[in-house]
């Protein structure tokens, strides 16, 4: 192979990180093949449209389809570069990491390898999952020499390259972002380097191995996550108290070392959420402050709720004659973060789903940025900020910059989570 130079690249996975990546390298005029399992995922992309929503992606993905430089398919073929970007689930109620993605990810690619191929785990694991990729790899391919027993001299090249960009903006920092590698082999990583600096702007810095990468990005959400945990026990904290958090908060960062974050409904979406747990997984009995920040964290949504059945009873004793069937509550907001329509994991949709269950009265939900409620939501009405305004109790979980601009003309009560409307 070529090393100035990939022609063709293939990705295995094509969800919110494998098909942003596949259209930045096809936009860069480079051959790429991506690989789904999903028929349905292949076929859209194939007509040059997306199964995802990301800002930019689809003008990028139809130029780059219309012009030949990206298709789908559900087999691998041949390839001077594989990336890997498959989700890592976890098993059961323990949060123990899942890697059957990765493995059968293996198990396709290899028999198209090649000698000079490189492979990159992109895919957020728990340490020592690339190592576990090269075993994979090697045991479906014994003809070929692979970095743990060859070192330099191996016929594959493999490296860990996490992905770090933010949903909403993945377009944007894909090319902006420094890139954390941490190759098998010094000779590995210079190659992942030279792959990602085709469209990467940042800077790509080589770890001294794959297992230091992949602490790496861990160890970026798991900080805040922390943080975060801070934040959101303080409210608890300060409600117990009669304080206002936002003022304490606003107190608190006048110090010039301190820096507090904003505490929330819970922490959601499918990074900050999920990775401390395999940190916690792979050494249970030393991460006691990141299960903890991971324990505090997911326990919030269930205090907001707390506090819902709470404000409903205040409102029914002060209401001769009402039952709960006769209050209707009007949440705002349902993706795991603001600005955009990601529902994963979110903190907000499960306090939704939760009242809907629980709540014999109306549920109203605002969320400007989707459409169709999920069926999660079986029972709960998709309203605007109009319509909810004659709720009997308000309830804001995600800062959206829609919620920003407009409060509820209402003098009913208001829970806020964020403090937009109460700080």
């Amino acid at each position: 192979m070529d090393l100035n130079r990939f022609s063709t690249i293939s990705i295995i996975g094509l969800g919110y990180i494998g098909l942003p990546t596949a259209a930045m390298f096809a936009s860069r005029k480079i051959r790429v093949i991506g690989v789904d399992v999903n028929e349905d995922t292949v076929d859209t992309i194939n007509r040059g449209e997306i199964h995802i929503v990301e800002p930019d992606l689809d003008m990028v993905v139809h130029a780059a389809v219309a012009q030949g430089y990206l298709r789908a398919t559900v087999a691998p073929e041949p390839a001077e570069a594989f990336l890997i970007a498959v989700p890592t689930p976890f098993k059961g109620d323990n949060h123990e990491p899942d890697l059957r993605f990765i493995e059968a990810a293996c198990r396709s690619i290899a028999p198209v390898l090649e000698p000079g191929n490189l492979v990159i785990l992109e895919s957020t694991s728990p340490v020592g999952a690339t190592e576990a990729m090269a075993e994979w790899l090697a045991q479906a391919r014994p003809d070929l020499t692979f970095p743990q027993k060859a070192g330099e001299l191996s016929d594959i090249r493999i490296a860990h390259c996490p992905e770090r960009v933010l949903p909403g903006k993945v377009m944007q920092e894909l090319i902006s972002n420094d890139r954390v590698i941490g190759g098998m082999t010094p000779r590995c990583s210079a190659l992942a380097a030279q792959l990602y600096s085709v469209f990467v702007t940042g800077e790509c810095v080589t770890a001294s191995s794959p297992r230091v990468a992949e602490m790496a990005k861990l160890t970026e959400n798991s900080f805040r996550d922390v943080n975060i945990a801070f934040a959101n026990e303080l409210s608890i904290i300060c409600d117990k108290f009669g304080i206002s958090v936002w003022e304490l908060i606003q107190l608190a960062n006048r110090h010039p070392r301190v820096n507090v974050l904003q505490p929330g409904a819970g922490v959601g979406g499918h990074c900050i959420a999920c990775d401390p747990w395999f940190i916690v997984s792979s050494a249970p009995e030393e991460a006691r402050l990141i299960r903890t920040a991971r324990e505090v964290n997911d326990a919030k949504p269930y205090w907001v709720l707390d506090k819902i059945r709470s404000e409903t009873c205040k409102i029914l004793e002060s209401s001769a004659g009402r039952s709960a069937a006769d209050l209707s509550i009007a949440c705002y907001g349902i993706a795991f973060k603001p600005d955009i329509d990601d529902l994963r994991d979110s903190p907000a949709l499960e306090i939704v789903q939760s009242l809907t269950q629980s709540h014999p009265g109306s549920v109203l939900v605002v969320e400007p940025n989707i459409e169709v409620l999920p069926e999660s939501l079986n029972g709960a009405r998709l309203v605007s900020m109009l319509d909810a305004a004659e709720a009997d109790l308000h309830v804001l979980l995600v800062d959206h910059k829609y919620f920003r601009a407009l409060k509820p003309n209402t003098s009913a009560m208001i829970i806020d989570t964020r403090g937009i409307w109460t700080r």
